[in-house]
């Protein structure tokens, strides 16, 4: 998909995701080699974006595995029609059980789910395995399969290999950890929060009505906020976030009471709200 890691910022910057160095260059070895790609770091950061935007530059269908406790099998990778079964087998009474069991275990009567999608067909896809760290620990098993050869076996119909391996992201927001063998097959980038400098031109890009000097307020404030004690951390989403909120209240500079009334909007706890507020200290920024 990309000739360069050059190639890769200039890509993703059309799509508006502003990529460091060590992103678009751990991209753009994961094209070449063919391997996924495993996204750490905290949330709203960007990790799922990248898989988005991936899609987007490269013309690919994005196929998404949102992953959540008890996520099993049948959801992850295919399940069977079974209501559509029992209708088959009811309007074919008078066969024998090898007669109907060889039609409703056919393709007419399976459900493909992500894992199973990705694999298929000749169209280019992006397949986001998304905050893989909250499945449970047998998912990765089934994803050690499906990652290390790009094949699925269906027990009915056989082994399904893909054809065109899609682009892999796994994403984790390091709630557990992950097993080594996963790790093993992936490339490994870990996103964390920007810095200053990339930050503003993320602000810029993403809420271009927001003067300049009330875009170095917003994220010198936010980098503050991140250096306290605090049980959730605004994140670069909730960076832009409070930047359109202070373009919609028509706001030019950040004083003290412009702040307290929107802290709500970067910060998602009151005893995190009422610890910036005693100590953020303005005039200091």
């Amino acid at each position: 998909m990309f000739t360069s890691v050059g190639d890769v910022s200039a890509r993703l910057a059309e799509t508006g995701y502003l990529a460091s160095p060590a992103v678009a260059t751990t991209v753009f070895l994961a094209d070449r080699l063919g391997k996924p790609l495993l996204v750490e770091g905290p949330a709203g950061v960007g990790k799922t974006e990248l898989a988005k935007a991936v899609a987007e530059v490269a013309g690919a269908r994005l196929v998404r595995l949102q992953c959540y406790e008890g996520v099993d099998e049948s959801r992850a990778l295919y399940e069977w029609n079974h209501a559509k079964q029992l209708l088959r087998i009811s309007a074919g009474r008078d066969e024998t059980w090898d007669e109907a069991r060889t039609d409703i275990f056919s393709e007419e009567f399976l459900l493909p789910r992500p894992l199973l999608t990705a694999i298929r067909g000749d169209d280019p896809k992006v397949l986001l395995i998304d905050e893989t760290d909250k499945a449970d620990v047998e998912v990765e098993g089934l994803l050690l399969e499906v990652l290390s050869d790009f094949q699925v076996t269906v027990p009915e119909l056989g082994t399904v290999t893909a054809t065109r391996r899609p682009f892999v992201v796994l994403t984790s927001n390091a709630s557990r950890e992950l097993s080594e063998a996963l790790r093993r097959r992936c490339l490994f980038l870990h996103i964390g929060f920007p810095d200053e400098e990339l930050e503003r031109r993320i602000v810029r890009l993403k809420v271009p009505g927001l003067g300049e000097a009330l875009t170095e307020s917003v994220v010198r404030v936010v980098g503050a906020l991140r250096a306290m004690d605090l049980r959730k951390v605004p994140s670069v989403a909730e960076t832009i976030d409070w930047a359109r909120t202070l373009l919609a209240l028509g706001a030019d500079t950040l004083d003290e009471q412009v702040v307290r009334d929107s802290l709500g909007v970067i910060l998602k706890h009151q005893d995190d709200i009422q610890k910036a507020a005693a100590k953020l200290d303005l005039d200091a920024l």
